[in-house]
């Protein structure tokens, strides 16, 4: 007996094919990966031939006094700026170039789980902000975020620009068979047209029962200019499989800490969804058996066309040849597809937590929830420059057609939007300013009225420091996940209005005291929220949200640094928000240079939290929900860790969650922390990572 539909075979065929195109581009990576490590070995094997006679001849006393030729003791010097490599980057929608953070002092610059986020558990399951954060996206959104964090994004992708081929292989691994893996390669074909290729897999079989995740990310992309300098084209290629178990939280955490030896194995404590019987620990078994599974992938592509002015240097070899645009043409298309999923195909076990929680009359023996997208925009603008030799000022003005289709066919919906948007940005000449004026508005569509407004201004202090000011107006439809009828088991209290959120920041960095001070004020009417498993509701009234935080570093002697990150945040009004009145971060660390190519960080990672009211989390749609009716108040998260870099080699040894230690009933790390009501956080957790950088 199923729910809302099953797996088919077409389906285990599209599976299927998905996996051999994943396996494809990893064997491509590798390839590019052995070609780059051989190039490094030819001049150490060019070195080594004729060794042998050359030790036969020194033994026998009759060598050569300083000939030539192929028996000559002569070793090929490999000097350092062969293994070195100038690599720019920039995003889709900038032209200012940016470079690697090389800083060995923050682990979670490596990892896609960041430090002001809460997970439910282990790496890769749901997140959520532990700082306010409000939806600022206008428009459509499907309404799954529990797995952000997790999926690579049109946004973030770089466009590069290197000297030399470029790899960076990494791998983690953690306690439990936690494992991380991540490739990166890119190269110039030629000086203007740049590839480059990633893949990332997060597999961690997880500390309690039904709590293993595995997140497969792929992203290929290229930029290209014509040697007339007129034509770019820039491509996106990305697909993102999410995949975690879910448990439903643990059936009573007074187990955590318990005479009973058993439950010392965090595996053997009984959960609320995911019978122990069906569930494995083995990171090579990937098969979803209660859980959510999250792909999206998408198809950019980007092509633009210059007027302007020609210009060229001549030197006593060369003509360097230049091109000023003073308007450009600029055409997007992007073809997007998403696809949400809950499955129990052990659902029977969990039939209390079923009707409880969400109402079912009977639970089936499988419960199989989806909801699936197309979506297509097409945009076309016009650019232009002011000062055709300053190409980070420009106005642009332009019109994006959306089309979105759902399936299955028992919901299908199909509509379109059609967008207007303009953009003004100025960074001046002498870098003092940078200004950014922003607005986006739906004029037809089911979205209509929609509309994105912003403004930021940066600026240099002086020898002071610099200063960031912004502004942020949004009105957008809320998700659809939250406002119209799907496959998922949700109940609406009314019909909703749009969300309305205003957003103020400023920020300013000093320089003699290596801080930065941060200031956000936020104005929202119409939250949209989940009230409990599945009752969606909307707080109507105006109401506002303050945060202020610092972030500094300080010197306490040569080699010892303390970073500081607090941050502290309060609400006026009734609205439904709980998040903690203060977080803060700190590390201790010792950083020295102790050898000419080794640096070093050691120290302490302290996190915490107030207490406070945590959101509970609903598995089955897979979002946070208001509750208050359990108060949380953590212990300090605690690591110590040990990061060093020897030139590309770059290693990161961590024992976390050391604060879970306790005498209770034996020495052990058994006092967790829960992230939410009935959700802890695993023990003591050992983590090492490597990251190793090869240039051809």
């Amino acid at each position: 007996m199923f729910m809302n539909g099953n797996y088919n075979s077409s389906q285990q065929e599209k599976n299927t094919s998905g996996r051999r195109v994943i396996h494809l581009l990893l064997l491509m990576i590798v390839m590019f990966s052995t070609f780059s490590a051989a190039a490094q070995m030819r001049g150490m094997m060019r070195s080594m031939q004729g060794m042998g006679s050359r030790v036969g001849d020194a033994g026998s006393g009759g060598g050569r006094a300083g000939g030539g030729g192929s028996d000559s003791l002569s070793f090929e010097k490999r000097k350092f700026s062969d293994d070195s490599v100038n690599v720019r980057f920039r995003y889709l929608d900038t032209a200012r170039y940016n470079i690697f953070d090389s800083s060995i002092n923050d682990f979670f610059r490596r990892v896609p789980l960041k430090a002001d986020l809460i997970n439910i558990g282990h790496n890769g399951n749901a997140t959520r902000p532990v700082l306010f954060s409000p939806m600022r996206m206008p428009g459509w959104d499907a309404g799954f975020h529990a797995l952000d964090p997790f999926a690579l994004k049109i946004s973030d992708t770089r466009f590069m620009n290197t000297t030399k081929p470029f790899t960076e292989l990494g791998y983690l691994v953690g306690s439990k068979a936690e494992q991380q893996i991540s490739i990166l390669h890119t190269q110039n074909v030629m000086p203007d047209w740049n590839f480059v290729m990633e893949y990332r897999l997060v597999n961690a079989p997880g500390t309690f029962n039904s709590q293993n995740t595995n997140h497969n990310n792929i992203r290929f992309n290229s930029d290209y200019t014509s040697k007339s300098k007129r034509y770019h084209a820039y491509l996106i290629l990305l697909s993102n499989a999410l995949q975690t178990a879910e448990n439903g939280g643990i059936t009573d955490e007074s187990l955590l800490v318990n005479t009973n030896p058993a439950y010392d194995d965090r595996f053997n404590i009984p959960t609320n969804l995911a019978s122990a019987a069906y569930s494995s620990r083995n990171f090579f078994n990937v098969k979803l058996i209660t859980g959510n599974r999250y792909t999206d992938k998408h198809l950019l592509l980007r092509q633009q066309y210059d007027f302007g002015i020609k210009d060229s240097v001549v030197t006593d070899s060369t003509v360097v040849r230049f091109f000023y645009p003073k308007f450009r043409l600029e055409h997007t298309i992007q073809s997007s597809g998403y696809t949400y999923q809950f499955l129990d195909v052990q659902a029977r076990n969990a039939e209390n937590f079923y009707k409880t929680n969400y109402g079912f009359a009977n639970v089936p023996d499988t419960v199989d929830l989806n909801s699936n997208w197309s979506v297509l925009k097409n945009d076309f603008s016009i650019i232009q420059f002011p000062d055709s030799k300053n190409p980070l000022q420009f106005l642009k003005a332009g019109i994006t057609l959306q089309q979105f289709s759902s399936t299955p066919d028992s919901l299908r919906d199909a509509f379109g939007n059609l967008m207007l948007h303009g953009e003004y940005r100025n960074r001046t000449r002498n870098k003092k300013w940078d200004m950014l004026l922003y607005g986006e508005f739906y004029a037809a569509g089911r979205d209509a009225g929609n509309y994105a407004l912003q403004a930021n201004l940066q600026t240099k202090l002086g020898q002071l420091g610099s200063l960031e000011l912004g502004f942020q107006n949004i009105n957008r439809s809320p998700s659809y996940l939250y406002a119209r009828k799907t496959a998922f088991p949700i109940a609406r209290t009314s019909s909703f209005n749009d969300e309305n959120v205003t957003a103020i920041n400023a920020g300013i960095f000093l320089n003699g005291l290596k801080a930065r001070l941060t200031f956000s004020y936020f104005l929202q009417s119409n939250y949209t929220y989940f009230k409990d498993y599945k009752t969606v509701a909307q707080y109507a009234p105006l109401f506002n949200f303050i945060r202020a935080g610092i972030s500094r570093e300080t010197a306490l002697g040569k080699k010892w640094k303390w970073y500081l990150d607090l941050h502290v945040q309060t609400m006026a009004g009734a609205a439904p928000i709980h998040l903690p009145l203060l977080y803060t971060r700190n590390r201790l660390s010792y950083e020295a240079r102790p050898f000419r190519n080794l640096v070093i960080a050691s120290g302490i990672d302290m996190r915490y939290v107030s207490a406070y009211f945590a959101d509970g989390y609903s598995p089955l749609t897979g979002q946070f929900f208001y509750q208050d009716k359990r108060k949380l108040s953590p212990r300090p998260d605690i690591a110590a860790f040990t990061h060093f870099r020897i030139r590309s080699f770059t290693a990161y040894l961590r024992f976390e969650n050391l604060n879970t230690a306790t005498l209770k009933y034996g020495f052990g790390f058994k006092e967790n922390n829960l992230s939410a009501p009935n959700y802890p956080n695993p023990g003591m957790v050992f983590r090492l990572g490597i990251f190793w950088n090869f240039v051809n």
